[in-house]
């Protein structure tokens, strides 16, 4: 159950993790954790596996097989330069007009995981990611790139920008206690 557990916390996350961040937060010993990572490498890292987990200074992530890093390549700049999908434009929206916003919040308006489409929109350069030292997290912003591609020198100039930015039920759904039971 441990190792599944980190498979599904390292998936989920979709960048690197620190070891001693899942030993804290999943609350396991290190050995508990040094046990399950290994168990994941034997049965990822291995050539008939797409994916594989990289372990690097300290941190943990699942990546693409490198064997089929031209593959990848090829299919990621076609999906790159393709038409936005609709969830693409909607949380490109949220982020546009309510940020800086984080993951958490952009999925808790969008009311799904937005882990791939925020991954592809920093991709196209649509979206920049920083972090944010006050919510010790990454918070999602518009790109300059992406703002100077649609014609507007500020966030602020975006249609009816005042309104949705400071829309009362947004407002409302971001600061509610997401588990009203603790």
């Amino acid at each position: 159950m441990v190792t599944t557990t980190i498979e599904a916390v390292l998936f989920a996350a979709a960048k690197p993790i620190k070891i001693s961040q899942l030993q804290k937060h999943l609350d396991l010993s290190q050995e508990i954790v040094r046990e399950a990572i290994d168990d994941i490498v034997s049965r990822f890292n291995v050539e008939n596996s797409g994916v594989h987990l990289l372990e690097n200074n300290s941190s943990v992530q699942f990546v693409t097989n490198p064997g089929a890093g031209e593959e990848v390549a090829k299919f990621l700049k076609k999906e790159a330069s393709g038409p936005l999908t609709r969830p693409s434009l909607e949380t490109l929206t949220i982020i546009a007009y309510r940020g800086p916003i984080t993951k958490p919040e952009v999925e808790m308006i969008r009311g799904v995981n937005c882990s791939l489409i925020l991954r592809n929109l920093m991709i196209r350069g649509y979206i920049d990611e920083t972090q944010d030292t006050q919510r010790l997290q990454p918070v999602y912003t518009l790109s300059n790139t992406f703002m100077q591609a649609i014609g507007v020198d500020k966030v602020g100039s975006l249609p009816d920008y005042e309104s949705f930015a400071n829309n009362e039920k947004i407002t409302e759904l971001l600061s509610a206690d997401p588990d009203p039971e603790l």
